[in-house]
């Protein structure tokens, strides 16, 4: 459009500049210029031409391009849904397969468990049975052992007390002719004592009147520890009285310690001290008697052997 403006301000001037001058070459100028600008115009037709050309042809190109990417993303498209579809059902049909296999194992499991519950319920009773049993069975086990065992008990003690009554019986028995015994070799010493001339206290020969205190404290000790009714029990504490009486009209005494309280002035030889938790603090007292305090005519002739008990 500028060329055609251009073209026509130069025609325009080119005629004025010839009515002003009027020449052949002027003319033949313009002749040319007018024939290169119709060549240029009938260029420019073609150009015009080849760009309409042109641009039908990309209109078409474009147009094809758009569809075939269309098309192939159709079928893309398409195929996705297929694949989509088919995934579906092989999910569709796994599900099946594995609601149908839990079910089954639910199945399963609940009759395990009913099997195991009644198992279970089976081993119960029988466990609380054998139980119950096994407590009877001991509880008569036990019951027979008792009372064997009480009267075999009862058997044993009775055997021992009729052992040791038997016993005690002889050990009086034998106390009893050990005391004939003393009596007669008291008098015996009574006696010579008589028919020999008087003799000091440091010179008297002492040995069986502290035999006989010796014996007596033995004897007391055991007549301590019988029974009332044991046999021939009577007869030998009227013996030990007697010898008693025969020892003070002799001169001898037998002083008693037993359960008197223990003084450390006093001559008395402690054999053992024995822990008592029944006695009062700092008290202590003679609990046994293992050789008595023999006087004669007021003299100390054998010291007490003594046990003391103390807290």
């Amino acid at each position: 459009m500028r060329k055609t403006l251009l073209i026509i301000a130069f025609l325009g001037a080119a005629n004025l500049f010839a009515q002003e001058q009027p020449n052949t070459e002027l003319i033949e100028t313009i002749k040319n210029l007018q024939t290169q600008v119709n060549q240029q115009q009938s260029d420019i037709q073609k150009l015009y031409s080849e760009l309409n050309k042109e641009y039908r042809t990309y209109r078409i190109v474009k147009e094809d391009l758009n569809q075939t990417i269309i098309d192939n993303q159709v079928k893309v498209v398409d195929s996705l849904n297929t694949l989509i579809n088919k995934s579906k059902q092989a999910l569709s049909s796994i599900n099946k397969q594995l609601n149908t296999k839990i079910q089954q194992a639910d199945e399963n499991a609940n009759i395990k468990i009913s099997e195991l519950d009644s198992n279970l319920d089976k081993n119960r009773l029988y466990w609380i049975i054998a139980t119950l049993a096994t407590l009877l069975l001991g509880g008569l086990v036990y019951w027979l052992l008792g009372k064997r065992i009480k009267s075999s008990k009862n058997d044993v003690e009775t055997q021992i007390r009729n052992t040791k009554a038997s016993l005690e019986e002889e050990s009086v028995k034998l106390d009893n002719k050990l005391v004939e015994v003393l009596e007669t070799q008291l008098k015996l010493k009574q006696e010579e004592t008589k028919s020999q001339p008087s003799i000091s206290n440091d010179k008297e020969d002492h040995s069986l009147a502290l035999k006989v205190a010796d014996e007596i404290v033995r004897m007391q000790k055991n007549i301590s520890k019988m029974d009332e009714g044991t046999k021939g029990l009577k007869p030998l504490t009227k013996g030990i009285e007697r010898i008693q009486n025969n020892f003070a009209a002799n001169g001898y005494e037998m002083i008693n310690l037993l359960n008197t309280e223990y003084d450390e002035r006093n001559n008395i030889d402690v054999i053992n001290f024995i822990t008592d938790e029944n006695l009062a603090d700092n008290k202590r007292i003679i609990s046994a008697v293992i050789k008595p305090q023999v006087n004669y005519n007021g003299v100390l002739i054998q010291r007490a052997q003594v046990d003391v008990s103390q807290n």
